[in-house]
């Protein structure tokens, strides 16, 4: 079980790097390295911290300082994004859109109806997510696609500007920036379909949302695995046919009965 930890405190780590990433047993490996094998690693430098140090987090912990606008936005996503998202974010023939299915009534409320009632079938990205701060996360870390971090932060908040003009969730004239986020986030159009009221596993009848690591009597073993339903079993013709020819899972043979 991976512990989430704050590394916008005075956190060091003991090289290699991806100790960052396994930040839960960082300390004691950091002394054991020292006692097991010296001379070997090195602390991490702040610079080798920040690389990683890049997450947004709903209450903007992480978030940099910095300004966008819709013009400078428009510019940069027709340049780098419209050719995998539409003009106006609305093509789904690389990615289903980033725009669309949302309404005023939506931001007012913090529920996207057509999630519920179906009008839309195709799902936006701008219905689906709660929090303005993925979407800065995300286009920071992974966008463009084809040059991902290459985006610098005003240019983020450029091109996250113009998809909420896009999705009319802000004005033309709108200056997105750290101090702007909140504002926008109480009009994000799903801000209240994220619940806890579900889980990967249950705790005494409830949902396990807490993700609190068993420390001590847990269980020796835990089986884990997937049922296709017979009903949807070929569905869609033989799964077996529609993965990669190469990896470790191709795919079972849906034409062929599950064995009870």
């Amino acid at each position: 079980m991976f512990k989430w930890v704050d590394f916008k405190t005075d956190f060091k780590c003991w090289a290699p790097v991806w100790c960052l990433v396994f930040a839960s047993t960082c300390a004691g490996a950091q002394a054991e390295a020292k006692k097991t094998y010296p001379g070997v690693g090195r602390p991490a430098t702040t610079s080798e911290i920040a690389a990683w140090d890049i997450d947004v987090r709903p209450d903007f912990k992480g978030l940099p300082a910095g300004r966008g606008t819709v013009q400078k936005g428009m510019e940069i996503w027709d340049a780098q994004c419209a050719g995998c998202h539409g003009t106006f974010g609305e093509s789904n023939e690389v990615f289903t859109p980033i725009v669309g299915g949302t309404t005023e009534k939506d931001m007012q409320t913090g529920r996207v109806a057509s999630l519920i009632d179906q009008k839309t079938p195709q799902r936006s990205t701008l219905m689906k997510v709660a929090t303005i701060s993925t979407l800065w996360d995300y286009i920071y870390r992974a966008m463009p696609w084809y040059a991902p971090r290459s985006l610098s932060v005003d240019d983020t908040y450029s091109v996250l500007s113009y998809v909420l003009y896009l999705g009319e969730i802000i004005p033309e004239d709108f200056v997105l920036s750290q101090q702007t986020m909140a504002q926008v986030q109480a009009r994000m159009p799903n801000r209240n379909g994220m619940t806890q009221q579900h889980g990967l596993g249950k705790v005494d009848g409830q949902p396990d949302v807490k993700a609190v690591p068993c420390m001590q009597a847990c269980r020796p073993f835990v089986q884990i695995g997937s049922v296709l339903p017979e009903h949807a079993r070929n569905a869609h013709n033989n799964l077996a046919l529609q993965n990669r020819p190469y990896g470790p899972f191709l795919g079972i043979d849906t034409t062929i009965p599950r064995q009870k």
